[in-house]
């Protein structure tokens, strides 16, 4: 795992390993997933879905992160790569270090960044842009 994504993970497990830092239904691998969020919204994918240039960051993590997250934003800001392609392989990367260290439930978030990533990778190999998603409900048409 490259050094800076690990420094960053250290941080923010060290600042969680404090209970009174939790927050409701917390899991270790919530600290995975944002930083997969983070390392996402950075990289700004021109294949991302357009209403998920910007994956959910939690509210919760945001409020419960300490103030080490000016220092981490930074960190996360000074990965800097080549090409699309690069950063894709990058976060795919990222990802499935991460998913090695959990199992179970604790790989729901981790998952659906994988499934988001995978979906968007698909797109570059096939050379096809993202479409935009329609969220409108059926019954209010």
């Amino acid at each position: 795992m490259d050094k800076r994504v690990q420094e960053v993970l250290t941080i923010w497990h060290a600042h969680f390993a404090h209970v009174e830092n939790q927050y409701s239904e917390f899991e270790s691998s919530d600290i995975e997933y944002f930083v997969g969020c983070m390392l996402y919204n950075h990289f700004a994918f021109s294949k991302a879905l357009e209403n998920l240039r910007t994956m959910d960051l939690s509210y919760d993590f945001l409020s419960a992160c300490g103030g080490e997250y000016e220092a981490i934003k930074e960190i996360i800001d000074s990965i800097v790569l080549d090409d699309e392609l690069q950063k894709l392989e990058f976060l795919q990367s990222y990802i499935e270090e991460s998913k090695s260290k959990y199992s179970g439930d604790a790989l729901y978030l981790l998952n659906r960044l994988e499934y988001h990533v995978k979906a968007m990778a698909e797109r570059y190999a096939k050379g096809v842009d993202a479409q935009r998603v329609d969220f409108k409900n059926p019954l209010y048409r």
